[in-house]
């Protein structure tokens, strides 16, 4: 976990009480954290503990506005709270997270049920939330519908289902190189003629080329990304935008701070964070919507676009 207090440049240096707190604290757990996990319990409950402590703690400095007096005035955000809650205190290590992700995908199938898991009956509920949601950004004085790009794209059930319908050509982007090979060869049948280039990148080592496309779409694939590198990617897409393009992020969402999914090293953070991770990007979010239609039992999915 990496957590800073920045000055928001107005006003003063920032309250170092907080921050004294922190440092305090997180020291603290750290100490005492391998003679826990040794003596106390068992690795699985402490790890548990940990995950959910963090993520409380995490959010709670999210949410609590962090001020400093000024004579008899407090100024509620003369402090900014900066939060990159999934790094080395959270996911153990970015090497690892990003390495237990690459392992689970190497297992998936390539097919609409791989990439769906145990939810292929939402499919379709899914492609059409996302059809009706594009419709918003695209059209006279809006994106063009020149060329898109599918991040995280698997074998390319939202370029076919979703983005084809609506765009000249696309490209697609995933780490897996046997998605790229069946959408190519068979999944996407006649319209891979449309595909103009599969890059098969880890998203947190790729750079989009400039001034490319009108859409950049990514769904389930934030989750796989820590924070810093879910911000710099996000900057350098903003950079690959076509004149009013927009980038469209749809993931799920935690209700509550952030949840690690341990089996596909994957994070759903809350909205709010979210926001946060879009705004420190340079972004400016356009609409925010939730995907209606889909089992209580699974975990809120919002659609956010920003430009």
């Amino acid at each position: 976990m990496e957590i800073s207090l920045e000055d928001d440049g107005s006003r003063s240096s920032p309250n170092f009480e907080y921050k004294g707190a922190h440092l305090a604290f997180r020291d603290r757990w750290k100490e005492t954290d391998d003679t826990m996990c040794r003596h106390s319990m068992s690795f699985h409950l402490h790890h548990s503990l940990r995950s959910e402590f963090f993520a409380s703690y995490l959010y709670l400095l999210e949410k609590v506005p962090l001020g400093k007096k000024t004579h008899t005035k407090v100024q509620p955000h003369a402090v900014k709270v900066k939060l990159y809650p999934v790094t080395c205190e959270y996911i153990k290590g970015e090497k690892q997270f990003y390495y237990r992700a690459q392992k689970f995908y190497e297992d998936v199938p390539a097919s609409v049920e791989g990439m769906m898991g145990d939810f292929v009956e939402i499919s379709n509920v899914d492609l059409e939330g996302s059809r009706q949601f594009l419709k918003r950004f695209v059209g006279p004085g809006k994106a063009g519908t020149q060329c898109a790009l599918d991040c995280g794209s698997g074998i390319g059930r939202v370029t076919k289902g979703v983005l084809l319908p609506v765009f000249e050509k696309m490209e697609m982007a995933d780490m897996m190189e046997h998605f790229l090979l069946h959408a190519h060869e068979e999944y996407l049948g006649d319209d891979a003629d449309r595909i103009e280039t599969y890059y098969c990148y880890n998203l947190q080592n790729f750079t989009p080329p400039k001034n490319k496309y009108d859409v950049i779409w990514m769904q389930w694939v934030a989750c796989h990304l820590t924070d810093k590198d879910l911000m710099n990617f996000l900057i350098r897409c903003k950079k690959s935008l076509r004149p009013n393009g927009v980038i469209i992020i749809k993931d799920n969402m935690a209700r509550q701070g952030c949840k690690l999914d341990p089996i596909d090293s994957s994070i759903s953070r809350h909205l709010d964070i979210m926001r946060n991770i879009i705004a420190m990007a340079g972004l400016e979010v356009l609409a925010v919507e939730r995907q209606e239609g889909f089992p209580e039992i699974i975990m809120p999915v919002w659609m956010i676009a920003m430009k």
